[in-house]
């Protein structure tokens, strides 16, 4: 079985550049591109495979027809998204509802998520938590706008890497890169839009109630169990293991050997370049390369000096 390497889905945003093309190469429909969804089987934006048997079907479909690929798991929808997203500008401070309260009231699952910053320039920051102590108190400072006091601000560089749960009021600013992996949702209550407008004068839509409703009060503070196994000059860095999804860091110095130890496995390359090797045969890896790595599949080897974050379903998946 070979790996299922997936084309690139790109989302226009009012908040895109053209990142994606100058760092990744991808041909860009747009100057104002904000998201390639790399992995995807969500209605929105479904990924292509484009090699192998499989070449030319939709994730979505494959999903249904060959279970086998993906180890007999249970559940109608791929679970998992994979994301790389361009902030040339500020995105909106939002948050996601959990699983409970999306099926209720949008008819899909809640959105947790986890960001690995690809690059940020000096001093980028994001919106992560915020300070109010009761909801109470957070509706009065959401309706009197006093987001300054509100919000939570945090300064990025490349290579960090935070847990987003369903809940946490969030925003990603300006001239940062991310990998994003999450639930397969597309589901975002807008809290703050900094006052824009579209193309054509029209703000856009904000979800207050909802936000109310769904925001963690007090803020949870997330803390990571970060866990490095060396392999030679190579390591696997072990980011996060949840319900949702496993997500670690595969750092290629010469030669990196894994075997499997989920369903299947999904990767994306986010620097450098190198080969996957799988049963004797090689594939070329370049930044923004993504696959899935089928369940039949049991071991397999990257080459060269490269960076891929990579994901699993979690144990409740």
């Amino acid at each position: 079985m070979e790996p299922l390497f997936m084309e690139p889905v790109f989302q226009e945003k009012i908040w895109g550049g053209n990142s994606l093309n100058t760092i990744f190469g991808f041909e860009l429909p747009s100057e104002r591109v904000g998201e390639d969804w790399a992995i995807s089987a969500h209605p929105h934006g479904v990924s292509t495979i484009k090699n192998g048997p499989f070449k030319g079907q939709k994730l979505d479909q494959l999903w249904q027809e060959h279970q086998e690929l993906f180890g007999n798991q249970q559940g109608d929808v791929f679970p998992l998204l994979v994301k790389i997203l361009d902030a040339a500008d500020d995105l909106s401070v939002q948050v996601h509802p959990d699983d409970s309260y999306a099926l209720k009231h949008e008819g899909e699952f809640g959105k947790t998520e986890c960001w690995y910053i690809i690059d940020a320039k000096p001093g980028a920051q994001i919106i992560y938590g915020h300070n109010a102590k009761s909801r109470e108190e957070l509706a009065q400072m959401i309706r009197e706008e006093r987001w300054d006091e509100l919000f939570n601000r945090v300064t990025v560089k490349k290579g960090d890497f935070f847990y987003v749960p369903s809940g946490t009021i969030h925003g990603i600013g300006e001239g940062i890169m991310i990998l994003e992996t999450q639930q397969s949702s597309d589901t975002t209550y807008r809290v703050y839009d900094y006052d824009r407008t579209d193309k054509k004068g029209n703000a856009r839509e904000l979800h207050i109630d909802q936000s109310i409703d769904v925001t963690t009060v007090p803020a949870r503070k997330e803390s990571l169990n970060i866990l490095e196994k060396r392999q030679g000059e190579s390591s696997v860095i072990t980011y996060l293991e949840t319900e949702f999804f496993n997500v670690y860091e595969w750092q290629v110095h010469g030669i990196l050997k894994l075997k499997k130890q989920a369903p299947y496995t999904l990767a994306t390359v986010t620097d450098g370049f190198g080969r996957l090797i799988v049963e004797g045969k090689t594939y070329e890896l370049t930044m923004g390369t993504s696959f899935i790595l089928p369940n039949d599949i049991e071991s397999w080897e990257v080459q060269g000096e490269a960076t891929l974050i990579a994901s699993e379903p979690g144990k409740n998946v």
